[in-house]
């Protein structure tokens, strides 16, 4: 009897510790869902309406240039952003793991700008790409006269700026990650692999990388929430300029939500970004599951 009155005390405790993060789930995040959701269908400007429209208002948004604009400009990001980060991670958590002497200190610096706020980020490399005061000036006055970077300025080319200082700041948290998936393979595989005289790069493409599956997907689920959400680092950097050339769908959500005053077009564009995120994280929490209950019956 004792022992099922301990029990349950410790499954109570434990209910009472989840409610906090359950109630915020359902009332600031489930709730504000179904509002924006609601929202979307109506004829609302600068405050909700009960006019409903259907779907009007989506249909207003993929007709409109400037969200198709920024639609285009994530997608370049989303496959730079996600495809460097990615890799400069993983070479960054393979020469930690050769055990290089001041890992600790290697590891910190790669991971430091992690730890700055995307607005800081974004002013600091704003201020680097900027033709008369950072890069470009300093290597002129050093003497190359005719060399230019005013990639920040130009329309076809400030996507890439903006690529440059987010990947400066992600790729250490993809390397944290993926270091500590190397850190967990078995040393036996390298000296089978050294006995049988493979190459080392063979190796990493043929095993480790196989072995770092669930890592990998991880990360790439982190990164692909973190395109969807920029919105930081484009207004610190460009203000989605020059002109619209930089425009992002959460730049062209806040600035219909409070500069132009038409909460529903600013909530259907959330709710196609929401349904965009979970077109990619449901199958793999799905994945996950079922991969987690397959292991769980052996």
């Amino acid at each position: 009897m004792k022992f099922r009155f301990t029990r349950l005390s410790a499954q109570l405790v434990s209910w009472a510790a989840l409610m906090p993060m359950a109630l915020t789930v359902l009332v600031a995040y489930l709730s504000t869902v179904l509002w924006s959701l609601k929202v979307s269908l109506t004829n609302s400007r600068t405050f909700p309406s009960d006019e409903y429209v259907g779907l009007a208002q989506y249909q207003r948004l993929f007709d409109n240039d400037r969200w198709l604009l920024s639609l285009e400009n994530l997608a370049l990001y989303g496959v730079l952003f996600i495809a460097v980060c990615m890799l400069l991670g993983f070479l960054l958590a393979v020469f930690i793991d050769q055990k290089v002497r001041g890992e600790g200190l290697f590891r910190t610096v790669f991971l430091y700008p992690y730890a700055m706020s995307f607005v800081a980020t974004g002013l600091v490399w704003q201020w680097m790409l900027n033709p008369g005061q950072g890069i470009q000036q300093a290597l002129r006055q050093a003497g190359f006269e005719e060399f230019s970077f005013d990639w920040i300025i130009d329309q076809d080319k400030v996507m890439y700026t903006i690529v440059i200082a987010t990947v400066w700041q992600a790729s250490g948290l993809v390397m944290a990650m993926l270091l500590a998936g190397l850190r967990g393979i078995d040393e036996e595989i390298w000296k089978a692999a050294r006995i049988d005289g493979i190459p080392a790069w063979r190796v990493y493409i043929s095993i480790v990388l196989p072995m770092l599956a669930p890592s990998v997907a991880t990360v790439f689920v982190l990164l692909f929430t973190a395109v969807i959400k920029l919105f930081d680092s484009v207004v610190s950097m460009t203000q989605g300029g020059p002109g619209t050339a930089s425009e992002v769908p959460a730049k062209f959500i806040m600035d219909h939500l409070f500069g132009r005053a038409n909460i529903a077009l600013a909530s259907a564009g959330s709710i196609v970004m929401l349904l965009t995120v979970l077109a990619l994280v449901a199958p793999f929490m799905y994945a996950r599951s079922r991969a987690n209950r397959e292991m769980g019956e052996q």
